[in-house]
């Protein structure tokens, strides 16, 4: 945890994690686990080209991370 690209994808990941369980606890689950693969997958990457020193690349990375979950996930910001 030395890069800020530790700590940003770690609070992404985290809450795409508590959302996946937050909606499999669902009587009728919404989303299918494979949904959540790609933004998972995108966090690591990102995580790892930002600290490699490819910052445009990973910022550029994580907005498409977020926008994936915001779009695909709509994760109720609401409640």
């Amino acid at each position: 945890m030395q890069t800020p690209f530790d700590w940003l994808t770690l609070m992404v990941f985290t809450g795409l994690v508590v959302l996946m369980l937050h909606r499999s606890a669902a009587e009728k689950p919404v989303d299918k686990l494979w949904h959540y693969a790609p933004p998972a997958i995108g966090c690591a990457v990102v995580n790892y080209i930002g600290n490699e020193g490819y910052i445009a690349l990973a910022i550029a990375g994580l907005v498409a991370v977020i926008a994936y979950i915001m779009l695909v996930l709509r994760p109720n910001m609401s409640a």
